[in-house]
């Protein structure tokens, strides 16, 4: 799988990782999501994206884990509550959850009192509790905050929403992370669900193949990919085949100019 660098440290972070919103929420270990971890792993993948908000998502991730102590994830989960001791009682919780004494990735859900978590981050931080330090939305609408946020202080991530229907963070976030010198995780590559399942009813355009795409989705993150802002992209799936498929953006060409004008052109 191809790598993006981490600019805080120079570490080469895999491309595709895996979103754990609602398809892990569950109890248990199911075969299923095992087989989804397997796949991203088989594939080179590492990065698992989780928070308190997922309901039983981190617990089921670190059930799963528990399982593969020789695989090389990258975990990150998120702070999602208001007021420092809160926040201290929540983030000790993820690490309890997923089974871990250091998370390499922990972020502030949606902006939520990203001020006071810094405070406790950016200590535990320098502890070797967490590795790196981030803030997270997923609304065009939080942009404008998002930005804002991202010059007040020295994130290591950003995690945003960016896909072929929503280009919104083409326009500062992504120019100003490159200038920050901050990686870029984004969710919702799929946008809201609607392109994907629009585009499944029509044939693959005959230039996937130039690019060794086999599916839309494979289509889809290799546009958000073409962007030399953007780290890792972490589309979620509670289904092994669906994982397959997903992988395989991350390997092979990218797009072109010429082809990301023809991306462009599906939406036309």
């Amino acid at each position: 799988m191809l790598t993006r660098t981490i600019p805080s440290t120079g570490e080469a972070l895999p491309v595709i990782g895996l979103g754990t919103w609602e398809n892990f929420d569950v109890s248990g270990k199911p075969a299923k999501l095992a087989a989804v971890l397997d796949t991203l792993f088989a594939a080179g993948g590492r990065v698992i994206d989780s928070s308190p908000m997922y309901g039983k998502a981190e617990a089921a991730v670190g059930a799963l884990l528990a399982d593969r102590p020789a695989a090389k994830s990258f975990l990150a989960t998120k702070v999602w509550t208001q007021g420092e001791k809160q926040g201290v009682v929540e983030m000790n919780r993820s690490f309890e959850l997923m089974g871990t004494r250091r998370l390499d990735l922990m972020q502030v859900h949606n902006l939520l009192d990203w001020r006071v978590h810094l405070k406790t981050m950016q200590a535990w931080k320098e502890a070797g509790r967490i590795r790196y330090l981030g803030i997270t939305h997923y609304t065009a609408s939080a942009h404008a905050e998002l930005e804002s946020v991202m010059r007040a202080a020295p994130w290591d991530f950003v995690q945003l929403n960016y896909s072929l229907e929503e280009r919104g963070a083409e326009d500062h976030l992504l120019p100003l992370a490159r200038e920050r010198g901050i990686a870029v995780i984004v969710n919702r590559p799929f946008g809201g669900g609607g392109l994907i399942r629009n585009l499944r009813k029509q044939p693959l355009p005959g230039w996937a193949g130039e690019l060794g795409c086999s599916s839309w989705a494979e289509i889809l993150l290799k546009f958000i990919l073409a962007h030399p802002s953007v780290t890792c992209a972490i589309p979620g799936t509670g289904e092994p085949a669906h994982m397959a498929d997903i992988v395989k953006a991350g390997e092979g060409p990218l797009p072109t100019a010429e082809q990301h004008k023809r991306m462009l052109s599906l939406l036309a």
